[in-house]
């Protein structure tokens, strides 16, 4: 996949593009100098079940769609903000996957590697976001619902939280 036409001038995908980009650089810049093999090991120990398969829907017709499977990828404090850590985590939906009601700690910036993830937060509209397109949700914003609408199409997501430090929980109930 070639990501240059992301950056094409002038388009609403080059925005977020060049915004994810920036973000994802600043915050993952210092990790570069880190050892990260331990920290990752204990994340992928203490992940091994879906992050966000706990806060599924009360509805039967979601209990019975596919949920996701994410991946912690890195989890490091943050040099320039104490108090502060960066997780990144790719999150699988196959096709169908839905995932209820459910908050975060930290803000979050979402980045759909591929797909169309639909998403909706805090009562608002629901909002359909393809690949290369990037949402944020501020900390402990409601995200009332995200799903892959298509019925034969996976799709991926990258997310990049920044919480407090020492890499806890990603997902709060409701």
């Amino acid at each position: 996949m070639n990501p240059a036409h992301l950056f094409a001038s002038g388009s609403a995908n080059a925005r977020h593009a060049r915004t994810f980009a920036t973000v994802a650089v600043l915050a993952l810049a210092p990790l570069a100098v880190l050892p990260t093999r331990p920290a990752i090991q204990w994340l992928d120990a203490m992940c091994s079940t879906p992050l966000l398969s706990d806060a599924s829907s009360s509805s039967d017709a979601a209990a019975q769609r596919p949920t996701t499977i994410s991946r912690v990828l890195s989890c490091e404090q943050l040099a320039n903000v104490p108090g502060k850590s960066v997780t990144t985590v790719v999150v699988d939906f196959p096709p169908r996957a839905y995932t209820g009601a459910h908050r975060h700690p930290g803000a979050v910036t979402a980045y759909v590697i591929s797909g169309t993830l639909r998403s909706r937060l805090d009562g608002g509209p629901a909002v359909d976001y393809r690949s290369g397109q990037t949402w944020f949700e501020p900390p402990g914003t409601l995200h009332d619902f995200a799903e892959n609408p298509d019925t034969a199409q996976p799709a991926k997501l990258l997310a990049v939280f920044v919480t407090d430090s020492n890499c806890g929980p990603l997902v709060l109930p409701p």
